[in-house]
Order: structure tokens, then sequence, then C-alpha cells
């Protein structure tokens, strides 16, 4: 890392020498005509090459922007054409990144990225604005308010989306199924998130949902496990429209899990970059049959964690074909106001098979939905009957609805919940059979 630093400082004094001398290169009405590019031109030459155009534009360009300007959009477009996640932070980006990480911000509570150059929302955070006004994972952003998100820039985007809580906000949204783009009308709010709860299914299996990784997700899931693990037969592991977040809480929860193996490993272009992630034994703390829930709002650290749990055969993985980001990328402050983020490396799965483009495809395919339920028409009761049990009805009257009192339990999930959600019952269907098949 310490010599990726250097070259982008060195790249950027480089640039700020050469600048300096570009209006003297040629006269007004003495354009300069570039030569053909070659395999073999060397980093001066191509450095000549970017101050003459860089001298050109700064020239004759109709708006008469300034170097720093123009410095900043090379800058911007050198870093977004790497990639979808690499890009230029100047002093209001570099800011709003920091805020994001050390304090809290009023926003929507969503996760977007670039998905065929069209801004993505990747998963709306549970609980959240966004959430709770219907947004939902793969939803493509066309407008912020009235300004098109087209050519627009990830931190761009974000920096628009972001503001006092309590404030407005209108997105146009184009969404798979719907004939017209769709327009939601938003309230911001202080982002607070419930990283990880537990609730039980059938009272001997342990539902686990996890909204995101920040720092505390494996030793949250480690304690809720040990609370609730003698009394649970499985477990399910909900990982649906969970954006990500630290790779070593990944790895962490991954390894409660398994107890040999490597987890994950990332491959750079520099070899000090690469790395590789194995389970520990002392670590693992269950073998109780998995199920592992993902869907296409499941990204970067969720996406390591149920592919891992896949490919190490520790877990059966249900949903939908995840978001596909494999890409590691780290901040790099290049002046004490402005910073570039970089991808340096790929993630790479015990298989050796990458994320990045591809995501995971769940052993098991179920799309989104509700349980589908035919109410017959005619059927016979035992109430039906002359001779039913008329006294034992009269004393059912004063009972308690047990149906109810299971709804608005937050401890437990029950079978009307699960018939709305078809992921998760068919999980549950799964993880049944293996608990089964682990007692003959």
């Amino acid at each position: 890392m310490k010599n990726i630093k250097m070259m982008v400082v060195g790249f950027a004094s480089a640039v700020a020498v050469t600048v300096a001398l570009s209006t003297t290169l040629f006269a007004k009405n003495d354009a300069p005509t570039l030569s053909e590019p070659t395999v073999e031109a060397s980093r001066l030459q191509s450095l000549a090459k970017f101050t003459k155009v860089l001298g050109i534009v700064e020239q004759y360009n109709v708006d008469g922007l300034t170097i720093d300007q123009l410095i900043d959009k090379a800058l911007q477009g050198l870093l977004s054409n790497l990639d979808a996640h690499s890009t230029y932070l100047d002093k209001k980006s570099y800011d709003s990144l920091k805020t994001q990480t050390d304090g809290e911000f009023g926003g929507l509570g969503i996760t977007v990225g670039m998905r065929d150059n069209a801004l993505t929302v990747i998963a709306p955070i549970e609980g959240t604005p966004a959430d709770k006004a219907g947004i939902k994972a793969g939803d493509i952003i066309l407008k912020v308010n009235d300004k098109s998100t087209l050519s627009m820039t990830i931190d761009d985007a974000v920096a628009l989306m972001r503001g006092t809580p309590k404030t407005p906000i209108d997105l146009t949204i184009v969404r798979k199924g719907e004939a017209e783009p769709l327009k939601f009308h938003i309230i911001r709010d202080i982002i607070t998130v419930e990283s990880v709860y537990t609730r039980k299914i059938d009272g001997n299996i342990l539902y686990i949902r996890v909204t995101s990784f920040d720092k505390k997700v494996a030793a949250d899931v480690k304690t809720a496990i040990k609370k609730n693990g003698a009394n649970s037969k499985g477990i399910i592991l909900d990982l649906r429209n969970n954006p990500g977040g630290l790779l070593d809480q990944a790895v962490e929860l991954v390894d409660l899990f398994v107890n040999e193996g490597v987890i994950v490993s990332q491959k750079g272009r520099n070899k000090a970059d690469d790395v590789s992630y194995s389970a520990t034994k002392s670590a693992t703390i269950t073998d109780l049959p998995l199920v592992v829930l993902v869907n296409e709002g499941s990204a970067s650290a969720s996406e390591i964690v149920s592919g891992a749990l896949q490919d190490l055969k520790r877990g059966v993985v249900v949903g939908e074909k995840t978001f596909g980001k494999g890409s590691v990328q780290v901040v790099m402050p290049i002046t004490e106001t402005e910073a570039i983020k970089l991808t340096i490396a790929r993630y790479y799965l015990p298989s050796g098979r990458t994320i990045q483009a591809v995501g995971v495809i769940p052993d098991i395919v179920v799309a989104s939905g509700e349980v589908k339920n035919h109410e017959k028409q005619f059927n016979i009761k035992e109430a039906d009957l002359k001779k039913h049990l008329e006294s034992e009805l009269e004393k059912s009257d004063g009972m308690i609805d047990v149906t109810e009192v299971n709804a608005s339990n937050k401890t437990i999930i029950t079978s009307e919940q699960m018939d709305k959600d078809i992921q998760l019952k068919e999980g549950v269907d799964i993880i049944k059979a293996l608990i089964i098949v682990k007692g003959k």
C-alpha cells in the first residue's frame, strides 16, 4: 500500500509541474496535432500528451475553466473510467465521506452502486425512510429531485440524497416490470440501523437477521447463538438486502460456522495486497444445520459470507442471485483535503471463483413473493357435523386468539408471516429437512 500511495502522489506532482508550462507550448492559432499513441510510448511521452491536451482545452474551451478546475475534471474522468467504484474525492466529497464514517447524518437509508452505467439501488436498509417508502433492490434512480443521474458519479448522487433530517426529497425510479417510472416522496431522517436481531421459528429454529456488517456483527451473532443455540436445532441466516460492510466481520462470521479452510482471499496487482483469510477451529461455536437467505440486494461482505459457506459445503444458500460486488477499495489521501478511492484488488471465494459482476447463485433459486394459498370452496369440518361438540365450542368462546398473540410477539416468526415471505418459507422447509437428516 505504501508504494501505491507514493506512486499516486508522484503522478500528481508530475502533472502539477508540466501543467505550469502548458500555455506556452503552442501559439493561439497553431494547435498541435497529436501523434498516434504507440504501445511503446514511455511515461514521459504520455504525460507530454496529457499536458498538450490540457493546454488546448485551457486555451480554447468555450467555458474558460481554470487549471484547477480542469485538473479536478481530469482526475474525476481518470478514476471513474477505471471501474464503477474508483473515484476522485474533492474537498466536499472527502468531507462527506468522513462524515458518513465518523458521525450521524441525515439520509434515506439506501446503498447505491453503478450497474450498466445506471445508478442502481443495491439495497434499502431495513427500517429506514427509503425502506418504508417502498424502494427496492434493483431499482434504477433516474432523477434526484429534478436532476438527472445520467453521467452522475455515485458520490455526487449520494451528496444530493444526503441532507438535513426531516427535509423532503423526490426520487424518480425505473423498476423492472413497471411500464412507467415511479416517483417517491421521502422525508430524510437520521439513519440508525439494528445490524443484528434474532427471532424463533417453531420453537427450535433460530432466525438471525444481519442488515449490515458493522464492527459488532460477528460478536452479536456469536452472542445470539450462545444464548439460543442450546434450544435450537437449526439456524437461518438472513442476508437479504444487506449491502455489506467490514471485511473482517464477514470473515469472523463465517468462522463461527466453519472450523477449517480458506474463507476468502483477495488478489491485486501488487503482491503486498494479496491476502488470504482462513477459518480457525477455536472460533467455531456451532455445527447446527444452516440455511442462508440472499437476494439481489445482498452485496460485498454478504456475498463473501454466503459464497464461502456455499463453497465449504457448510450451508444451503436460498433466494436470488446476489449483486456481484467483489472488489476492494481503499481511500488514499493526496492532500490534506483531497483523496482518491481506488480499487486495488478483487475477492475470491474458497473455490477460486470471483464475485465481481457474477454474484453468488443460490443452491435453490426462489423468487421473492408470497405463498399462494388457494382457499377450498367446499369442505366439511367437525363443527359442520350434527353431533359436533357444542359444549367444547362454548368453552372456547372465551379463549385468547393465539394467532393474534403470536403476531404481536416480536421474538417469534409466525406461519402467517412466513406465508408473506416465500423465500423464508422455503428456507424453513429446507432447514427442517436438514434437521431430520442430521437426526438419523
